[in-house]
Parts: structure tokens; C-alpha cells; sequence
């Protein structure tokens, strides 16, 4: 991917803004500093738009830092990920930003990292508060209020229902957290609009699996309205699954993520209204709090333990 000037201006105002230009000066004998990104499955469009402007944003400022991507094959490998950290542990980076698999599983091999005085950071999926409390450290969150952009969608997904309707929800990894505010926002919409939720289960934030419990809740709630879907991926396998039960036109869609894969569905009816949480902000964002920390010598318990990022509703009419 190209950097245009309109994104070059924007990461020197995230620098800017975060007090970073020309700031990120470490001693000479220890040259530069290192930085990594550690992601979910790289076959994600959602990953793949972190991983593009990270290595974006890198470019433009690689004499002041260097930046090691790592990513999983799939949305679920916790091991492969925890393996990634202890590796950047070795590595003795000076901070990692992690899209965690597991918000509680991944908080040991973090709390390693932090012990070794390296900065954590963050993004896309928050690590579990309990979990953190219990290994003694406090992770900033760079990202969006799930919970927020599910009722966004939700909300105007309720404006087409009426109160009594059933609707079924398809979350992400349940022991996510970002899967649980998702769910918890979508809920909070539809108990505001009194729509009866009748099912609510796990698609993994994958197509294959997002399309067999669609496919399931239709077959078992005939009167289902609509399913409001973790992310963009499940989504279009409820498309799919509504398609196939040849229900389609009678059933909503709702998604999160607003990938370029979602917007011909979009345009055609076929999905209502997605959330779009900026990815590659979220990526930027958190390499900035990341760096920022790390030129300011400040410890792991001296950062906000929240930095929130934009939401956007996108439906047909902004897609």
C-alpha cells in the first residue's frame, strides 16, 4: 500500500498529538527503538488493514523506530500467540502491542513481558480485568467501547422491528471481552426497543462457523428477525446460511469491523448496518502510546488504563 500525503499528514498529527515528533531519541550505543505488533490471524481483513498501516506509519518514521509484525494463522491459536510474546520477550523489546486471541489466557505470558520491563499495550481486544488484578498489572487498552458501537448498530437495526420481535445474536469467542461488550451492547439495544433475543451463541468470529449457527437459529426459531453478528466475517455466513434457508429478504444482518468484503452486501440490502472501528487507527494509536511511554521512561502502572478510539455507523447510505 501506497502512503499518500493525506495519510502522511495524518500520522504527523497522531505524532504530534501524542508529543511524539521528534521525541523518539534513544541513547546512541542502544540505537533505535523496537517495537512490536502482535496480531491475530493475518488472513483477517481487519488484521490485514492493522498490519498495512503499521507498516505504513513505520516507514515514514523508521530512522526513529523499528517495528516487528506477528500475526497468527488462525483467529483462535492462543499458543502460537503466547509462543509470539515469549519470543519478543527474548528479543528484549522495548514495547509490544497485542491484539490478544484470549483476553484471559494471554495475560500471564504479558505479565512476563511486563516483569522483563518491557511496555504492553492493547488494541482491538482488552485484556480481562479480573486477570490482570490477579497477575498484579494493568494493561492500557487502545480501541474502541464494544459495548457503545454494538448498540450503535443494534439501535438502528431496532428502528426496522417492532417490540416482540425475535432476533438472535451470533458473538464472537465468547471469552473474549471484546466479544462480550459486543454482545452486551447488542442486548442492551434490543432490550431497549422490547425485541426478544431467543439465541444467543458463539461463531468464533468465523465465516464457516458464523453461517452453521445461523443456519441453526433459523431452523429452530421460525420466527427469527434478524441476527445481530459480532463482526463482518459471521455476517456474511449468515448472509449464506439466510440465503440457503431461502428466507432471504425476511431476515436482517447486522456486522462490525466494516471490511471492504461487507460492502456490496451493504449496497444490495443483504447486510443492514456494520460498525467501523478503524483498524488502522487502532494499529497507529497503540504504537503511539507504545512509543510515547517508552521515550518518556514511564512505567507500566503509570498509563491510562483506557484510551478510547472513534466509532463509525455504516450503512448503505455511507458505505
Amino acid at each position: 500500500m501506497t502512503q499518500n500525503p493525506r495519510r502522511r499528514m495524518l500520522l504527523a498529527g497522531a505524532l504530534a498529538a501524542a508529543g511524539l515528533a521528534g521525541a523518539s531519541r534513544v541513547d546512541a550505543q542502544n540505537g533505535k527503538l523496537k517495537i512490536a505488533l502482535v496480531l491475530k490471524s493475518l488472513a483477517d481483513p481487519f488484521t490485514v488493514a492493522m498490519v498495512d498501516a503499521a507498516r505504513n506509519y513505520q516507514q515514514h518514521y523508521a530512522s526513529q523506530f523499528g517495528l516487528t509484525i506477528r500475526g497468527t494463522v488462525r483467529e483462535s491459536d492462543t499458543a502460537a500467540q503466547i509462543q509470539m510474546v515469549e519470543q519478543m520477550i527474548k528479543a528484549r523489546m522495548n514495547a509490544i502491542v497485542i491484539a490478544a486471541t484470549d483476553s484471559k489466557a494471554l495475560t500471564a505470558v504479558v505479565a512476563r513481558a511486563i516483569k522483563a520491563g518491557i511496555i504492553m499495550i492493547a488494541i482491538d481486544n482488552p485484556l480481562d480485568d479480573a486477570a490482570q488484578a490477579a497477575a498484579g498489572i494493568s494493561v492500557p487498552f487502545v480501541g474502541p467501547d464494544n459495548r457503545k458501537g454494538a448498540a450503535l448498530v443494534g439501535n438502528y437495526l431496532a428502528a426496522k422491528l417492532k417490540p416482540g420481535d425475535e432476533v438472535g445474536i451470533i458473538e464472537g469467542i465468547p471469552v473474549d471481552r471484546n466479544a462480550k461488550q459486543r454482545t452486551a451492547g447488542s442486548q442492551d439495544a434490543m432490550d431497549a426497543a422490547s425485541v426478544k433475543v431467543v439465541a444467543i451463541e458463539p461463531g468464533n468470529w468465523d465465516y464457516g462457523k458464523g453461517r452453521d449457527v445461523a443456519s441453526k437459529m433459523l431452523s429452530e426459531h421460525q420466527q427469527i428477525r434478524a441476527l445481530l453478528c459480532g463482526n463482518d466475517n459471521m455476517a456474511m455466513g449468515a448472509v449464506d446460511a439466510i440465503r440457503d434457508a431461502g428466507r432471504s429478504g425476511g431476515v436482517y444482518v447486522t456486522g462490525y469491523n466494516a471490511i471492504d468484503a461487507i460492502k456490496p452486501l451493504l449496497a444490495d440490502g443483504r447486510v443492514l448496518a456494520t460498525i467501523n472501528q478503524f483498524a488502522d487507527r487502532q494499529a497507529v494509536f497503540g504504537i503511539d502510546v507504545a512509543l510515547k511511554a517508552v521515550t518518556e521512561r514511564r512505567k507500566q502502572r503509570e498509563l491510562s488504563p483506557v484510551i478510547e478510539t472513534p466509532l463509525q455507523l455504516v450503512t448503505a447510505a455511507n458505505r
